[in-house]
């Protein structure tokens, strides 16, 4: 097996405000704006797993509201680290946040928290699949697999 080609499972989550703006992270590690993500850790659950990433990155506890999707396209969801590839498996939530957002927070992971209008996100996105935002707004009763 070629150990520079991976496929790993993965976890995003998009939280909404009251006014429905979009939370979300300036990353450190690339410096730009996505929504919170992050690896499913040996031993835990799809669901633990984002409720441990949303409190890593906004030091805040979250409930999830429902699953949105499972996104594994590679033309989406494979990044390029130097000398491995990794292909994503996400499984993507709306979470809710229980507790109100500290948007001055920051640590190694996030370097800032803002909530974004859906008609003005910042121009540095990190990639992202292409329908993060249509599959969170949709008003289908149905679960995204893309």
């Amino acid at each position: 097996m070629n150990t520079s080609l991976q496929i790993l499972p993965a976890v995003a989550a998009i939280v909404f405000n009251d006014a429905g703006e979009v939370l979300l992270q300036k990353r450190r590690d690339v410096d730009q704006w996505g929504i919170i993500s992050g690896h499913v850790e040996f031993g835990e659950t799809v669901e633990e797993a984002i409720k441990r990433e949303i409190k890593e990155e906004t030091n805040s506890k979250a409930i999830i509201l429902r699953l949105i999707g499972v996104y594994s396209s590679p033309a989406s969801q494979t990044y390029r680290y130097g000398d491995r590839t990794v292909q994503y498996v996400t499984s993507y939530f709306e979470a809710i946040i229980e507790e109100k957002i500290d948007l001055d927070f920051f640590n190694q992971e996030t370097a800032a928290l803002e909530f974004f209008n859906i008609d003005n996100m910042p121009v540095d996105m990190a990639q992202i699949n292409p329908y993060w935002l249509s599959d969170a707004l949709s008003k289908e009763q149905k679960v995204f697999l893309r």
